[in-house]
């Protein structure tokens, strides 16, 4: 039996996800892989991760540190493209071309980050893949505190550009 169809069967996509985020993370940007994210939710339309709260993510508040949220930021905005980019086998560059922040409140614990515009990354990775141009997407990121309230805490817009590598 296959290994990886065998790990597929037993771990839920979550904890999959996770694992490749994990990988990526390590692999190529580091910092990802530093800050501990964990995929919660990823379906058609959205995507919800979380970082914990924890020594390294902290800031000299107690409250989740600028550069952790805009990690979060980051991987709640672009995951998506790249499990679609990994699953379809072909090669596109992504990166973000700008970011704007805005912070409502202080995260004083585990912060979940949801991006749903699943369809609009779709398209985005589709139009790349047929145009071979580059072709960017504003995506919008949320940050709330789930444990201690629903309110958000932190607003995210980023634009994300992806271009497919020539051969």
């Amino acid at each position: 039996m296959d290994i990886g169809r065998a790990v597929r069967r037993i771990f839920p996509e979550t904890f999959q996800d996770t694992l490749l985020l994990f990988a990526f993370g390590f692999m190529k940007v580091p910092l990802i892989s530093f800050v501990r994210p964990r995929i919660l939710e990823i379906n058609d339309d959205t995507l919800r991760m979380m970082i914990p709260l924890r020594r390294r993510t902290k800031n000299h508040l107690g409250s989740m540190y600028f550069g952790s949220l805009m990690i979060g930021a980051d991987v709640a905005a672009a995951y998506y493209a790249v499990k679609l980019i990994w699953k379809r086998r072909e090669k596109v560059d992504f990166v973000f071309k700008s970011s704007t922040g805005n912070f409502l409140k202080r995260p004083m614990g585990d912060v979940v980050f949801s991006c749903t515009q699943g369809q609009i990354i779709r398209d985005l990775v589709e139009r790349a893949i047929s145009t071979g141009e580059r072709v960017d997407a504003l995506l919008n990121v949320t940050a709330t505190v789930p444990s201690i309230s629903p309110e958000v805490v932190a607003e995210m817009t980023m634009v994300l550009s992806l271009k497919k590598r020539k051969k």
